[in-house]
């Protein structure tokens, strides 16, 4: 079975200004830190990122907000990252602000060809601007759409060379479901081993969503 293994030099190939990137993380814990610094290195700008937080400067993609790589925020919330807020009220980037469990449920409509899907989360708020309001058997719901992007980046604790992923713990987060809402997905692992290696039953992310896996 062909080997899926990069360089961390070859995730440049995969990126370009204007590019939109989901992660996983939760307050920068299960962020591919090190596909992080290549996006960096690579200088591309204008970016639109897609995920729970932007954890804190520094940490997690703080370090994408912080070097002006970014055009457009979508998260749950900005508030440990200041330099976040500051450029939202600047206006410097776009942040559109998400409930935690619509923003996951979107991505899982993205993952599963869904259109979207219908909630009461936010009605009655500034949640429901500009969106399409149901009203079904005398509730009121949002129409919510889905969310997919160019490219996703995971982190793995061990991954095999055909992407078969397994997380450590909390750090599987948003993971398992960005992995499945992007044209291009990129994992990056702190332990790679040889197909087989891992119990079928321990897999958490197959191969067949995984198109690159970098070993940092």
């Amino acid at each position: 079975m062909k080997s899926k293994t990069i360089t961390v030099d070859q995730i440049a190939a995969h990126l370009h200004d204007g590019i939109s990137i989901m992660f996983g993380g939760f307050m920068g814990d299960g962020t591919p830190h090190t596909i992080v610094q290549a996006i960096l290195d690579s200088g591309v700008k204008d970016l639109t990122i897609i995920g729970n937080d932007t954890a804190i400067p520094g940490y997690g993609v703080g370090p994408l907000v912080s070097n002006n790589r970014v055009r457009k925020v979508i998260a749950t919330h900005i508030g440990l990252n200041p330099e976040t807020g500051r450029k939202m009220m600047a206006g410097e980037m776009e942040v559109e602000l998400v409930p935690q469990g619509t923003l996951a449920e979107r991505i899982r409509c993205g993952g599963a060809g869904l259109g979207g899907f219908l909630t009461p989360t936010g009605v009655g708020t500034v949640v429901e601007e500009g969106k399409q309001k149901l009203n079904i058997d005398g509730i009121d719901y949002l129409l919510e759409k889905a969310l997919r992007a160019d490219l996703a980046i995971v982190k793995a604790h061990r991954a095999d060379r055909s992407g078969n992923l397994v997380y450590l713990r909390s750090a599987r987060n948003f993971n398992p479901l960005v992995a499945t809402a992007a044209d291009i997905v990129i994992a990056e692992t702190d332990h790679l081993v040889e197909v087989g290696d891992i119990d079928p039953d321990h897999v958490m992310t197959p191969g067949v969503l995984i198109d690159y896996v970098v070993h940092n």
